[in-house]
């Protein structure tokens, strides 16, 4: 297995979440300056009702620290234990693009079937991977 292969989807994970992250933070911006909200929302975050546009990125970026830890962390261990095969490379980019789609359709068109498979999609991969790790370490 190719470690750089491996890791390139790890890289993509941590790249989309800090374009969310500029994203939220320019539309934080928009939402101050041009939609009225007033900057002292984001001492607690209470208080407003948030424009549709940023709840929805704020979301996503809320999201992207939830269940792709176990991504990462499952990458860590195939890493660390030198697990040789095609297969993880696979399920990585598969994982990093069934989040890449998740993230265009939930922050932009947020079609709700849609949204659905991509996270379910999303959520399986992630199942057949630890699967497999465990089926690895146990087996191995």
């Amino acid at each position: 297995m190719n470690r750089v292969l491996l890791m390139l989807p790890v890289f993509g994970m941590v790249a989309l979440t800090i374009g969310i992250a500029l994203w939220m933070l320019k539309l934080r911006y928009r939402a101050v300056l041009q939609d009225g909200l007033s900057p002292a929302y984001f001492k607690l975050n209470r208080g407003a009702r948030l424009p549709d546009y940023l709840v929805r990125v704020t979301q996503h970026y809320e999201n992207l620290f939830e269940t792709p830890l176990l991504f990462y962390i499952a990458i860590l261990f195939v890493l660390a234990l030198n697990l040789n095969d095609g297969v993880y490379v696979a399920l990585a980019w598969l994982y990093f693009v069934s989040r890449l789609a998740h993230a265009y359709i939930h922050t932009t068109i947020n079609k709700l079937k849609w949204r659905k498979n991509s996270f379910l999609a999303s959520g399986l991969l992630l199942a057949i991977l630890w699967g497999k790790l465990l089926f690895d370490v146990v087996s191995g």
